[in-house]
């Protein structure tokens, strides 16, 4: 019998990723010391090449874009990062800053690497992401293999309805721009003891950021838009997952996707307590709790709600087969995504109508449906049926002004037109 030699990149990738989770898994003080050899893979430099690109993204400092990548030639490029890597010379480039729009009047920053340096930090992420993942614990579910945003909604759910009346909904202020370099390497350290990936890790946190032609060192803070920032973020805040664990679970159930969190607690005493332990863990990871929007939710009989991964969490009357009346949790999009949703509509039907017929608008708007419905799809079916109406009313409407028609004309007819074309709903019967 013949034995078929795989020679498939993303396979040999995927059972280094399994060895090291398993190691770090068994052995929980374990060590790793041998890891930067690694990462300069072509096999792992390759698989990071094809996430980069599914991600797309813009250039950086270097303005160099994708299609420039692949216009050099990706192989050659490959081969320039691993001879530098496995030199010692390669030095990663300082990031590029712009400003992202966050709701209608607030902007984020947000720092771009350079293409080749994503490779690289993808590169880094991949060797390192097993060896932490097996040391992050199950109330974390942002940026993590295997875990999503609906997961963690429904640890939610269950938790409010076990009599979980009360809400921490905390929000750390400036979170990526606060982190301790020093005290994440000593997180990092617990774990790795390579030197050369220690180093390199601390040149990306060094590297500053360009802003308007100007180099701005960074002495703290980790620049949001960078493909390793998302485990050192998970690194850096699972010290206060460890705390809580071991030591405070008892006053309630903690949430956490990234740097946002809850703490769903049973009574009023137990979220005061909830509350001042986690400012005292934050003051340990030199962060600080946003006093303007870390709030204590009352969940009792539906007085107030909580916004939370998109969703706005608050409970209900509900009423038994036997007429008996209780409150339990429901979840509908929150009123900024909504709001966002509907602008959405608004900008795909708002175009102009001389080169766009119905059958592309309907294709246009089926994509975002689709996503929106994947995701938001927990909702209340009377929350999902408003989106319905929005998108029907707004496309009828575009539809009449290219017809030249009056916005109500043969309103029954242009219904039954679009969806006959495959037009989407929110709501699946």
């Amino acid at each position: 019998m013949n034995v078929i030699k795989t020679n498939n990149t993303k396979e040999k990738v995927r059972k280094l990723q399994r060895k090291l989770y398993q190691s770090a898994k068994v052995n929980g003080k374990r060590k790793f010391h041998a890891l930067y050899d690694k990462i300069y893979r072509i096999d792992i430099l390759k698989e990071s090449w094809k996430k980069v690109k599914s991600n797309k993204g813009s250039a950086g400092i270097d303005k160099q874009t994708i299609e420039d990548i692949e216009a050099i030639g990706v192989d050659k490029v490959l081969e320039e990062l691993h001879v530098k890597l496995m030199e010692g010379t390669y030095n990663p480039p300082s990031v590029r800053h712009v400003e992202i729009p966050k709701g209608k009047d607030a902007t984020r920053p947000l720092g771009i690497p350079t293409v080749k340096d994503r490779i690289v930090q993808t590169a880094m992420k991949t060797v390192l992401e097993p060896i932490f993942d097996a040391d992050f614990l199950d109330c974390s579910y942002g940026f993590r293999p295997k875990r999503n945003q609906h997961q963690a909604l429904e640890v939610i759910r269950k938790a409010c309805n076990n009599k979980g009346n009360y809400v921490l909904d905390a929000d750390i202020k400036g979170y990526f721009n606060n982190i301790n370099h020093d005290k994440l390497m000593l997180l990092m350290e617990q774990r790795i003891s390579d030197r050369r990936v220690l180093k390199m890790i601390r040149k990306w946190l060094k590297a500053g950021v360009m802003i308007k032609g100007d180099l701005v060192e960074s002495e703290i803070g980790s620049p949001q838009g960078s493909s390793i920032s998302p485990l050192l973020s998970n690194l850096y805040l699972n010290y206060m997952d460890q705390v809580w664990e071991k030591h405070y679970k008892h006053l309630g159930v903690l949430v956490r996707f990234a740097d946002d969190f809850v703490i769903i607690c049973k009574n009023k005493k137990n979220v005061d307590h909830s509350y001042y332990v986690v400012q005292e863990i934050m003051r340990r990871l030199c962060l600080e709790l946003s006093s303007e929007k870390t709030k204590v939710i009352n969940l009792w009989g539906g007085k107030e709600g909580f916004d939370f991964l998109g969703y706005h969490h608050r409970k209900t009357k509900q009423i038994t087969k036997s007429a008996r009346e209780y409150y339990a949790i429901e979840r509908w999009i929150s009123k900024k995504k909504h709001n966002r949703i509907k602008d959405v509509i608004r900008d795909i039907t708002n175009k102009a109508t001389t080169y766009n017929d119905i059958e592309t608008m309907i294709r246009t708007l089926n994509l975002k449906i689709v996503g929106w419905r994947n995701y938001y799809g927990l909702s209340s079916t009377r929350v999902l049926m408003k989106i319905d109406n929005f998108i029907k009313h707004r496309l009828i409407l575009w539809y009449n002004i290219k017809r030249k028609r009056r916005k109500l004309n043969d309103y029954y007819e242009v219904k039954k037109l679009i969806y006959s074309l495959g037009l989407k709903r929110m709501v699946v019967f």
